[in-house]
């Protein structure tokens, strides 16, 4: 792949020691809501500068000015040292800035490569060319290390969300933009995706490409990051050097104006029998003999790469999708699933990987959101009664500690309390295990412990709880057991007093490492 340059602007900026981008006193309200007030920011060529703060406190809003979405109430966005206006987002990219969002936007229909060269398709001429498109594709693909695993083309709405997000960063790169806005890229992606996508920033940054890069996972802001900026309540609180910064608490402490304590509370200590057991689940191409088992009070965890199999096996237990062989036991007994209704009719809930597209309707009210699968519950003379309906889901909503206006859209909520919502929803239905699917993807670290409280909390009260994440720190912080996947298998299994992250990742990455033969076959006992 050509590499990436920086507009001769972007030198002459460098050059002359003024900023490539400065955003001046920026200020946006909404109705009955402030987001920014005051908000300076600048960001120099060849820079990584991070953006960090809680969930509501103005990152969203100024990543959408600087991108053209949204107009400002006041202050100014300075390109080189000129004031600049953006009547759109085209006028944004002309000047140089393409933003990454954290709400994909993929065209389904359309293949890989389409959607990465969608607005930017190569020739020759005016002639769109498949076969250069697909070739280039899967060079940029080759540059975030899954070339081997995204085929250009694929059909992009068959893609899993973590893949669809690398979608979305390839057509970013392939632009050549001197300045990309990044909203959480690696919120759905596996620990190694995410590294070979740090180091590709850190390549680009080395030829002038600057970032202005927002994520919740601080320990990667620590490890890219030149400067970092932290916003609080729509205000600025702090910018500074990221080598000045002595650890991640400091920056939680910023970020929520308060030394945050242990993010992950005590484990529950009282484990009962198995409430739930499978054994040599198969559906051809995406997962093979996987078994395991959850007991009462326990929170069992599944790592592994993108593409793994965690995703799907989940799918298939709540029966979203079919299985082609395999058995599923709850309490000892062999339950049939041939739907999600039969999964919740049986105690048994999936929370989503995607929750907006998944879990909510975002359209319509949180306490609808909640009671959805629980209408029963609201029912009087046969009748779904509304003010039983907003009892019942106000007493669920103040047991998760929500935060918001339930009457409101869901889409309205912050991405933490979207999850409590969604959350809300399988504690009504009275299930005894609960499937969490990348549970504190893209909420922030005060959300974060706040879920994986309610997460502790579910399992002291008799839950038997499956977690699937990607990041190994959640995982190993919060489980009582740990499974390895790797290409549709589990790979290993590891108790609490065995956790080891390089254990972990060699589970994880065993379907690239090692041969068929020599992995270790781990099944329900």
């Amino acid at each position: 792949m050509t590499s990436i340059r920086p507009a001769p602007e972007a030198t002459a900026s460098a050059q002359d020691g003024i900023p490539l981008v400065a955003l001046r006193d920026l200020a946006k309200g909404y109705p009955g809501v402030r987001a920014l007030r005051g908000v300076s920011l600048d960001l120099r060529p060849g820079e990584v500068h991070a953006l960090v703060g809680e969930n509501g406190a103005g990152k969203s809003t100024l990543i959408r000015i600087l991108s053209g979405d949204v107009k400002p109430d006041g202050g100014s966005i300075e390109i080189t040292g000129t004031t600049t206006v953006f009547d759109s987002p085209r006028d944004a990219r002309a000047r140089g800035i393409v933003t990454i969002f954290q709400e994909l936007m993929i065209a389904p229909d359309l293949s890989v490569a389409e959607n990465i060269f969608l607005g930017n398709e190569p020739g020759p001429g005016l002639l769109y060319s498949r076969g250069k498109a697909e070739r280039m594709a899967a060079e940029v693909l080759a540059e975030l290390g899954v070339g081997s695993r995204i085929d250009p083309s694929e059909r992009a709405g068959n893609l899993s969300t973590a893949r669809r997000q690398l979608i979305e960063i390839a057509r970013a790169l392939v632009l050549r933009a001197p300045v990309i806005v990044m909203d959480e890229p690696t919120a759905a992606l596996s620990e190694h995706e995410a590294s070979a996508l740090r180091g590709l920033i850190m390549r680009m940054r080395a030829e002038g490409t600057s970032f202005l890069y927002v994520s919740h996972r601080l320990d990667e802001v620590m490890e890219i990051a030149d400067r970092v900026t932290v916003l609080r309540g729509g205000e600025h609180v702090a910018t500074m050097n990221a080598s000045a910064i002595k650890d991640t608490a400091e920056l939680i402490g910023l970020m929520v104006g308060r030394p945050m304590a242990e993010l992950f509370p005590p484990r529950n200590e009282t484990i009962g029998d198995v409430v739930l057991s499978v054994s040599g689940l198969t559906r051809h191409g995406a997962f093979h003999d996987v078994g395991f088992q959850v007991r009462a009070g326990e929170v069992v965890g599944f790592a592994g790469l993108v593409g793994a199999g965690r995703t799907e096996v989940m799918r298939a237990i709540f029966g979203a999708d079919a299985l082609d062989a395999g058995e599923i036991r709850k309490d000892g007994a062999p339950i049939v699933i041939r739907s999600p209704r039969d999964a919740i009719a049986r105690g048994i809930a999936y929370l989503p990987e995607d929750r907006k597209d998944q879990g909510l309707v975002l359209t319509m009210s949180g306490t609808e959101n909640v009671m959805m699968a629980s209408l029963d519950q609201a029912c009087v003379a046969g009748f779904v009664s509304g003010p039983a309906m907003r009892k019942a889901a106000r007493r669920t909503a103040d047991s998760l500690q929500f935060k918001g206006q339930l009457d409101a859209p869901a889409g309205t909520a912050s991405g933490g309390n979207q999850q409590k919502l969604v959350i809300g929803k399988s504690i009504l239905t009275g299930a005894k295990v609960l499937i969490f699917d990348e549970p504190t993807r893209g909420i922030d670290v005060g959300a974060k412990a706040e879920i994986y409280r309610l997460i502790h909390e579910l399992a002291a009260n008799g839950a038997a709880v499956i977690m699937v994440s990607s990041e190994l720190p959640e995982l190993m912080g919060t489980c009582h057991r740990i499974y390895a996947m790797s290409g549709g298998r589990i790979r290993d299994e590891l108790s609490l007093a065995e956790f080891d992250e390089k254990r972990i990742l060699a589970g994880a990455f065993a379907a690239h490492m090692a041969p068929q033969a020599s992995l270790r076959g781990v099944g329900a006992s």
